[in-house]
């Protein structure tokens, strides 16, 4: 399958990396990687001007446009589409409910057409067996729900009313199996895999061209979900919903695999 053309290359000298999440320079306006956003890593050329205006121990800081976030960050972090300062956390265009948000590609849309076909066969092959499947993971993911506030682990700051409990199965190639978290139902599956990773130790090479990504998959499909969906979408999913208290499966996937094969061996 061929690879989705999306993301723009670093223009640091000796580098063009190519990067899902790029960042424009407000000094010289173009386009860096994570590694050379900052004005000293690639040499910018508008540095000695900027430095010129600032005054002498004075902190430049750029806040976050996003509605009434407050957050500010020390370097520029800008959406590359509508070209506005985000923090961190909002970066993403889902995150900041971007303006223009992109409009999935073809070659992405027939990617995910395939993938949900894959998903429809499956579910036409034990038709009966996946609704008393799904009543009884309902049900689990009930029983489970109060012991996982006991013990899980997440972001302090996410409200009590907005969060939602798992337990997250890491990647095989871990000697531990799983982990019991907390996230926002307000977040994009891309931030919640993000956070996870960072709370787990594992590495995430999400924004960076290379052969396996870090992917979210649902419990009982194996479908890797998509990173630009919100949690709460896939709560209320029609079809296949995840459940608060329920299961969710993290593991490394090639660029081309959209379903993970085996969920019985995390489970």
């Amino acid at each position: 399958m061929a690879e989705l053309d999306i993301g723009q290359h670093c223009e640091a000298d000796r580098c063009s990396q190519l990067d899902f999440l790029p960042f424009v320079c407000d000094g010289c306006s173009r386009v860096f990687c994570l590694e050379h956003r900052s004005r000293n890593s690639h040499d910018c050329s508008k540095v000695s001007i900027s430095t010129t205006i600032v005054k002498s121990g004075e902190i430049i800081s750029h806040p976050c446009t996003f509605k009434s976030c407050k957050t500010k960050e020390l370097m520029p972090v800008l959406c590359p589409s509508c070209e506005k300062h985000f923090c961190l956390g909002h970066r993403h265009q889902s995150d900041h409910e971007c303006e223009k948000l992109d409009a999935p590609q073809p070659r992405m849309a027939a990617t995910q057409q395939l993938v949900k076909d894959i998903i429809d066969s499956k579910k036409g092959a034990v038709a009966k067996k996946g609704r008393k499947g799904a009543k009884t993971n309902e049900t689990a993911a009930k029983v489970a729900l109060m012991k996982l506030k006991m013990h899980a682990t997440g972001n302090t700051s996410v409200p009590q009313s907005e969060r939602v409990y798992f337990q997250v199965f890491l990647p095989q190639v871990l000697k531990e199996k799983s982990k019991p978290m907390f996230f926002s139902s307000k977040w994009s599956l891309g931030k919640l895999v993000d956070f996870a990773a960072a709370s787990s130790n594992l590495k995430n090479d999400n924004n960076r061209t290379c052969s396996k990504k870090l992917r979210l998959c649902h419990p009982s499909s194996g479908e890797s979900l998509p990173l630009d969906h919100t949690l709460e979408s896939w709560l209320s999913h029609s079809e296949n919903p995840l459940y608060n208290g329920g299961n969710v499966i993290l593991e490394y996937l090639d660029n081309d695999c959209e379903l993970l094969e085996d969920v019985d061996a995390y489970l």
